[in-house]
């Protein structure tokens, strides 16, 4: 084995033992842990904190560290000052009861990445900035990506603010409550001339790239997602004094919507679309009274636009039919609604032609799931990489597994990429 072989596996080591020792670090910043998951919401102390263990380990490097007014933390690197920027990272935010891996394994490779630049003296051309985003899950506030969103200029505090948490605290609120200033938040902008490309790491969150022993996965696109608050109104009564031909259940109202979305979803018009009713809330919730008003969130993710749209359209229509049939009303409101991205050819090649020279099987495939970098694309070009998910591609959940050999494998990606689209200058400043 040549020195530079030796140097090389040296390296390779020392980031698998970088890779667990980070993650840990992260998992331990939760409301639950070990079979519970990892819980840390969006603008929470929580979130903050596993912010501030990027910072810390940012600044160590040498690299300029910020927060903005939106809680995005950014570290760069500088480069000749004629180039635009070049950005990695994703975010550190969870579900209730997550995993350990979803958005740690692209901030992880965007910390590694910097320090494999910075140890071997990597001198850009481009600034190279390591970017955390705030709040991407939509799990505590029904809306995805706020960080990122406000980075892209695609929402603003006006629609934050009608935003709220299942305890009715707006974002602007929760932001407020960790020390940010929502009334900057325009300042959070990000300016397109200052960026050339973006490239987020993450989990599969699928078992795609696993099921086809592929090492590293390629986005070319990300889907859409349709997201609907489906309310139905019955009458709340007595359950032993009301005869079952007299009811007017919500439940059972919206027990059949729940059934007729899984079809409409598996119906081969509706090929590749995907729902998923994950919240239900039944009111008054008590054993002894027919439910008079039920809740549905419904999320529907398509790669394409116009399916997308017309399966919410048709899912709205067969639940009103529904809901007249068992003798019930129906409210439909919109909570989000965002189109599929396609992301850059070009980026897809120079990561396709890094993993080819770096001897890695690689997959170009779609992303189910929605990704920081999709608010993003508004910006600059933007690129994913997938890291393979194991345990059937599980996510969202404490069995939610990354091995840490597919996590290195993602950050030599990274780096090897980054270096590549730094020494392609595109558009040179004056």
């Amino acid at each position: 084995m040549t020195e530079q072989n030796l140097q090389a596996a040296d390296a390779a080591e020392r980031t698998v033992a970088w890779v667990d020792d980070l993650i840990d670090r992260f998992a331990s910043l939760s409301e639950t842990h070990g079979s519970d998951g990892v819980t840390r919401l969006g603008y929470t102390p929580l979130e903050r904190r596993a912010h501030q263990v990027f910072a810390t380990f940012m600044s160590d490097l040498g690299l300029s560290v910020h927060s903005d007014t939106a809680g995005n933390t950014i570290a760069e690197l500088a480069g000749d000052g004629r180039c635009d920027g070049i950005g990695t990272g994703s975010h550190l935010d969870s579900v209730p009861h997550g995993g350990r891996f979803d958005g740690i394994v692209g901030v992880v490779a965007a910390m590694l990445c910097a320090q494999t630049l910075t140890s071997s003296g990597y001198q850009p051309r481009h600034p190279l900035r390591f970017v955390v985003f705030a709040n991407e899950e939509g799990a505590r506030f029904g809306q995805a990506c706020n960080g990122s969103r406000l980075a892209a200029g695609t929402t603003d505090a006006e629609a934050l603010g009608e935003l709220r948490d299942r305890d009715g605290i707006s974002v602007l609120e929760a932001m407020h409550s960790v020390g940010l200033d929502p009334e900057r938040l325009n300042d959070a902008r990000w300016r397109r001339e200052d960026w050339d490309s973006f490239v987020e790491v993450h989990i599969e969150q699928g078992s795609v790239l696993a099921d086809g022993a592929d090492d590293i996965g390629i986005v070319d696109t990300i889907s859409g997602s349709t997201r609907l608050r489906l309310t139905v109104h019955g009458v709340a009564s007595h359950s032993g004094g009301t005869p079952m031909l007299a009811r007017h259940d919500a439940l059972v109202s919206a027990s059949a919507i729940v059934l007729a979305a899984n079809a409409l979803a598996r119906d081969p018009e509706h090929f590749g679309t995907r729902i998923t009713i994950g919240r239900i809330v039944a009111s008054p919730n008590s054993m002894t009274t027919i439910p008079g008003e039920v809740t549905l969130d419904v999320d529907i993710r398509d790669v394409d636009t116009d399916r997308q749209r017309q399966t919410a359209l048709a899912l709205i229509a067969k639940a009103k039919e529904l809901a007249l049939l068992h003798e019930t009303s129906l409210d439909a409101h919109l909570i989000a609604d965002t189109a599929p991205t396609l992301l850059s050819h070009r980026l897809v090649e120079l990561a396709s032609h890094e993993t080819d020279r770096l001897g890695m099987v690689h997959r170009v495939l779609p992303s189910g799931a929605s990704h920081d970098t999709q608010q993003i694309s508004h910006v600059c070009e933007t690129g994913m990489l997938f890291v393979p998910s194991r345990h059937g591609g599980v996510s969202h959940s404490p069995d939610e597994f990354s091995r840490t050999d597919d996590i290195a494998r993602g950050v030599q990606v990274l780096t090897g990429l980054v270096k590549a689209l730094d020494l392609t200058d595109r558009q040179p400043r004056s």
